[in-house]
C-alpha cells in the first residue's frame, strides 16, 4: 500500500466527524429554538426602538472645477502622456492647488475653521455656522459642569481666530476634527478628470448645505487670491501711481489757470511774468505723457490678471431638499432579528463546546 493509500482512511474519518460535529451542533440548536426566537424578537424590538430614535443623516453633495487658463496648451498634452504612463517634466506643476493637494486643502483646519466662522441666516437671524453647529448638536449641555466652555461663543464682530482664547482654539479644534474624519468627503468623480466633488453629512439639514457651500466659497477665493497675488498687486500699485499723476495732472492745470488769471492784461514786454504759466505748462505736458503711459500699463496689467484669474465653475449645487439617509423600521425589525439571533447562536455553541471539554 502506498502512503496516500494508508492515509486516505484516516482523511474519510476526519470528515465524518467533522460531519458528526455539525450534525450534533444544529440539533442542539433545534432543541434551543425557543431560546434563539425569543433572542430574535428582543432583537429586533430593540432594533425597531433604534430606528425611531436614530436621527436621520442629511447629504450635501457639491460638485465644481477649477479651471486656469494657464494649464491649457501644454498641459493638455502632458495629461494624456500620463494616462499612457509616460513622467513628462513639468506634469506635476500647480503647487498647492496640483493633484490629490486641493483634497487635502479643503479638509485642513484653516479651510474648516474660516468656512464654520462664515455667517448665514437661519431662522431670519444671522449667526455664525459654529454657532448654529453647537446649538443644534447641544454641546452646551454637555458642557454645563464645565465653566470655561459654558459662557463660550463666537461672535461675529470678532471671527478672527487670532483674536480666540484657548478655549475657543481648543473647541474648534474638537470641531474640525469630528466634521473632516465623519461626516466631510472630498474626492474626485474619476481619477481622469478635475472635477471635485465635497459631500458634507450632517444630521441637521440646514447645516449640511450651508457648510457645503461655505467651505467651496472659503476654498474658491483662497484659490483665486493665491493665483492673482501677484498681478493683483501689480495692479494695485500701478492704480496707485496713476491716481498720484492724476492729482498733480489736475494741480499743474489749476496752476496754469491761476497763474493766467493772475496777470490777465500781460505786457508783452514783461516776459518774466509769463514763467509762472509757462512752468505749469511744461508740468501739464510732463504729468499728461506720464499718465498717458501709466493708463496704458494699467489697462495691460487689467488684462493680464483678468486672465490669470481662475474660473471656479460649479456644476451641481445642494439644493432643499437634501438627500436623506433614514434607519428604517423594517431594517431595524431585520437587523435586530438576525443579530441577536446570530449572537445567542453562538453563545450556545460555546456553551456547548465549554461543557463537553469539561466532561
Amino acid at each position: 500500500m502506498t502512503e496516500y493509500q494508508q492515509a486516505q482512511p484516516d482523511e474519510e474519518i476526519s470528515l465524518k466527524e467533522l460531519i458528526v460535529k455539525f450534525s450534533e451542533v444544529y440539533h442542539y440548536l433545534l432543541t434551543q429554538w425557543k431560546s434563539i426566537l425569543l433572542a430574535g424578537c428582543l432583537g429586533a424590538i430593540l432594533g425597531l426602538g433604534y430606528s425611531f430614535i436614530k436621527k436621520p443623516v442629511y447629504k450635501a453633495e457639491y460638485s465644481f472645477v477649477l479651471e486656469d487658463e494657464k494649464s491649457g496648451g501644454l498641459g493638455g498634452a502632458l495629461s494624456l502622456a500620463s494616462q499612457f504612463g509616460l513622467d513628462i517634466g513639468g506634469a506635476g506643476g500647480g503647487g498647492a492647488f496640483a493633484g490629490d493637494n486641493l483634497i487635502e486643502l479643503m479638509k485642513s483646519r484653516t479651510m474648516v475653521q474660516q468656512a464654520l466662522l462664515s455667517p448665514v441666516i437661519i431662522n431670519g437671524k444671522q449667526e455664525s455656522l459654529l454657532n448654529y453647529y453647537i446649538a443644534y448638536n447641544k454641546l452646551r449641555e454637555t458642557w454645563s459642569d464645565k465653566p470655561e466652555l459654558a459662557k463660550l461663543s463666537f461672535p461675529l464682530n470678532n471671527a478672527n481666530p487670532a483674536t480666540f482664547s484657548r478655549a475657543q482654539d481648543s473647541v474648534l479644534m474638537k470641531i474640525h476634527e469630528n466634521i473632516s474624519k465623519n461626516f466631510l468627503s472630498v474626492a474626485k468623480i474619476d481619477k481622469k478628470l478635475s472635477i471635485l466633488k465635497v459631500e458634507v453629512k450632517a444630521t441637521d439639514e440646514r447645516f449640511a448645505k450651508y457648510f457645503a457651500e461655505a467651505l467651496v466659497a472659503q476654498v474658491s477665493r483662497f484659490y483665486v487670491d493665491t493665483k492673482t497675488q501677484k498681478s493683483a498687486k501689480n495692479v494695485a500699485i500701478l492704480q496707485h501711481q496713476a491716481d498720484s499723476v492724476r492729482q498733480r495732472l489736475n494741480a499743474a492745470i489749476s496752476g496754469v489757470a491761476l497763474a493766467n488769471d493772475a496777470n490777465p492784461n500781460l505786457n508783452p514786454t514783461m516776459q518774466v511774468l509769463r514763467a509762472p504759466s509757462q512752468q505749469r505748462q511744461v508740468d501739464v505736458q510732463a504729468n499728461t505723457a506720464i499718465l498717458t503711459e501709466l493708463v496704458k500699463n494699467l489697462e495691460l496689467a487689467k488684462l493680464a490678471l483678468r486672465r490669470e484669474t481662475p474660473l471656479i465653475q460649479v456644476i451641481d449645487k445642494p439644493i432643499f431638499p437634501l438627500a436623506m439617509d433614514r434607519f428604517g423600521k423594517l431594517k431595524g425589525l431585520v437587523l435586530g432579528g438576525i443579530l441577536f439571533g446570530f449572537l445567542t447562536s453562538l453563545y450556545l455553541i460555546s456553551k456547548m463546546i465549554f461543557k463537553q471539554i469539561i466532561d
